[in-house]
């Protein structure tokens, strides 16, 4: 996030299509949430709440310049039959979460370190009914989870290991001894934030080495040209906020 580096909207813009398009053409059915002047941060989408089996818990965003955003992502989710529980603690949506519903009867991940407030993972528990592994993040580089972590499908992971503290690295050891490996390189690329639909993985062009990691595991990579979302701290999965209805 070099702020010295302009981003150029125009081709932020055509590269967001194009992601859209390709989530499209995959099958997928995407809802566009409305951008509002003076937010320029709710092209990360994924910031805004976490859902799972129909049930949201909102978001509460850590710097004040994004509160507004956990509004305009509530006003979405009661346009619809979802059950909605704001967030007491600071948390940032699907990026510090990751659900995987087939791992263990269905299981939260979910990281801290430097946005998220640990608290928030109890809440979590509490709102969704679903056990939460709380995982620290000890490199600013990785902020949030989601850039140190994504799930492949309802079972599996990638993750880079060095992201997180020894103890939570035992942890996904433990949970997830088939994971994919991810170093250095993969994720200073965005390559870990990406999004599966358990077949297609969904990368940025840069992520050429992790797209090779993912077909050697049996998915199908596709990549999206997303130069611009980057210089904002984001790729493939900030732009997009999976509903589990």
């Amino acid at each position: 996030m070099d702020t010295t580096v302009p981003v150029d909207p125009a081709l932020a813009l055509k590269q967001w299509e194009l992601l859209r398009n390709t989530l499209t053409d995959l099958g997928h059915t995407v809802h566009v949430l409305d951008a509002r002047p003076g937010l320029p941060d709710m092209v990360y989408a994924a910031n805004g709440a976490f859902s799972v089996d129909g049930t949201v818990y909102g978001a509460r965003f850590k710097h004040p310049e994004r509160a507004a955003e956990a509004i305009a992502h509530q006003h979405f989710y009661a346009g619809g039959t979802w059950n909605f529980a704001e967030g007491v603690h600071v948390n940032e949506g699907e990026g510090d979460f990751a659900y995987l519903p087939g791992a263990y009867g269905g299981l939260i991940l979910a990281g801290h370190g430097f946005r998220t407030d640990p608290a928030a993972h109890a809440e979590a528990q509490e709102v969704l009914g679903r056990p939460v592994i709380s995982l620290r993040l000890v490199d600013p580089a990785f902020y949030h989870l989601d850039t140190a972590l994504a799930a492949l499908d309802d079972k599996h992971i990638t993750y880079y290991p060095d992201a997180f503290s020894a103890a939570s690295q035992r942890v996904l050891r433990q949970l997830f001894p088939d994971a994919v490996i991810a170093d250095r390189a993969d994720a200073e690329a965005f390559a870990l934030n990406l999004v599966s639909d358990g077949r297609h993985v969904i990368l940025n062009t840069e992520s050429t080495a992790m797209a090779e990691k993912v077909r050697a595991a049996g998915y199908s990579p596709v990549h999206v040209e997303l130069s611009e979302l980057k210089r904002g701290g984001g790729s493939v999965k900030c732009a997009v906020a999976e509903l589990r209805p």
